[in-house]
């Protein structure tokens, strides 16, 4: 019995002992590991909470809700002209019009409905030359289209559609606050291609073509554009009208990168002009521009003196427009499409550096002057008004209102033109064409005028 108390005495004391040891041991060792702090700081430092952040956007982008809310108001647009073909040696050894024959041709492209009552913006040269339109819905159903207007210069134009029910539409956003870099999506019909999506970032802002006279204001994007897409739409991520899409730059015909696309400010200002005036109000500044200005900002070369609000703006040649409203100026593109975007009448507040001295002044924009110039003969002409002809005693007639000679002592200046190769005239814009038409056909001209003195004097070009 004492051999086995003394067993088990012996036995408890060596667990205490143990026990005394591990904690002994182990306690310490798990101190000294805490204290070890220089691990943890090199893992934090390289640790960045803003790329993180940034991740995190990207990740949460979802294109899905745009697509779904775009798509169904892309439309496709069929344009049907009817082209006349001409053989000459048909009509030679045949006769009686058998030379000449007319065929259909037949374009396509996209449109985009923006209001439930089927108003459909489109590109101009989409729909230009057509004897017949036709539309159709996401839905495949075809519907005749209507053309309400054109604007030629910014590639736009206004078609109508009528049915018995609400249509989806895309509503129009502010381009001006849309950033580079941001996500945008390109909606359209390539190569037929129906209810065709794609996806990229704005690349640039106020894009001005190489060879382009008119548009010089384009939002330029990566994403793909394929003929067929002309006329569709470019939507943010929230399938917000940013732009309609238009051009693309590329030496295959096919995309190759970048495209290009009217700012939906741009375009919503043309449709409201066509839908209230049938034609576009452009408004100007009553400004020229120095194109030798390389810096950044648009340099003013002189005010337009017939220009009224010019007149009363403030503005001084050497003044260096650097904003319009709260918009930068940095070249003319951007000018440009802030003045195509707004209404003559429409006040704005133009940031000027005048001498390193920063004045802001509020100017009101004026109606565009209508130019009609023959380029061969540089003659700038006008429409004569009422008082005009009744005090010449005459019916029709255009004036010469500047001439590539007006330095000279006998130049043509306010002399009026009544007839070309014994063709009266009345428009400006018809005669600057048949002048140019003429010369360029190689075609004798002989124009009759009135001169300062009210005489009749003739003149023969060839």
């Amino acid at each position: 019995m004492k051999k086995f108390f003394g067993l088990v005495g012996m036995a408890a004391l060596g667990g205490v002992l143990t026990l005394g040891g591990y904690k002994t041991l182990f306690d310490n060792e798990t101190v000294v590991e805490r204290t070890i702090s220089q691990p943890m700081k090199t893992v934090t430092a390289n640790y960045n909470p803003v790329l993180n952040k940034v991740n995190s956007v990207a990740n949460s982008i979802d294109f899905t809700v745009a697509a779904e809310n775009s798509v169904h108001a892309v439309v496709h647009v069929k344009n049907t002209a009817i082209r006349t073909q001409s053989n000459p040696w048909a009509e030679l050894f045949y006769g009686g019009g058998s030379g000449t024959r007319k065929y259909e041709q037949v374009g396509t492209g996209s449109g985009v409905i923006i209001s439930p009552d089927g108003y459909i913006v489109t590109n101009n040269h989409v729909i230009d030359g057509a004897s017949e339109l036709e539309v159709t819905l996401n839905n495949q159903h075809k519907l005749k289209a209507e053309l309400i207007g054109t604007d030629t210069e910014n590639d736009i134009a206004l078609l109508k559609i009528d049915t018995d029910i609400d249509l989806p539409y895309i509503p129009f956003t502010d381009s001006d606050n849309i950033k580079i870099g941001e996500w945008v999506l390109a909606v359209g019909n390539p190569y037929n291609l129906t209810s065709t999506v794609t996806a990229g970032i704005v690349s640039a802002k106020g894009r001005d073509l190489e060879g382009n006279t008119a548009i010089d204001s384009f939002i330029q994007t990566d994403a793909a554009v394929n003929p067929g897409n002309s006329g569709g739409a470019l939507v943010n991520s929230r399938g917000e009208l940013v732009g309609i899409n238009t051009a693309i730059s590329s030496k295959t015909g096919s995309f190759v990168g970048y495209s290009f696309a009217v700012p939906s400010n741009i375009a919503k200002k043309i449709v409201d002009d066509l839908i209230e005036f049938g034609k576009v109000q452009q408004a100007i500044l009553g400004i020229s521009v120095d194109t030798r200005y390389q810096e950044e900002g648009v340099k003013v070369a002189g005010v337009t003196e017939e220009v009224e609000g010019a007149k009363k703006s403030g503005l001084k040649t050497g003044d260096i427009i650097k904003k319009v409203n709260s918009v930068k100026i940095t070249k003319f593109s951007d000018l440009k499409g802030q003045l195509t975007a707004k209404r003559p009448g429409e006040f704005v507040d133009v940031t000027i550096d005048r001498d390193g001295e920063i004045l802001v002044k509020k100017v009101e924009l004026s109606k565009s002057i209508e130019r009609y110039i023959s380029s061969v003969f540089q003659w700038q002409l006008k429409d004569l008004s009422r008082d005009e002809l009744k005090k010449k005693d005459i019916s029709k007639g255009v004036k010469i209102i500047r001439t590539g000679k007006d330095d000279d002592d006998e130049n043509l200046k306010n002399y009026i033109i009544t007839k070309v190769n014994n063709k009266e005239v009345g428009s400006a814009k018809e005669t600057a064409q048949l002048l140019d038409k003429l010369v360029s056909n190689r075609y004798r001209v002989a124009v009759e005028m009135i001169n300062l003195e009210g005489e009749v004097e003739r003149y023969i070009y060839r």
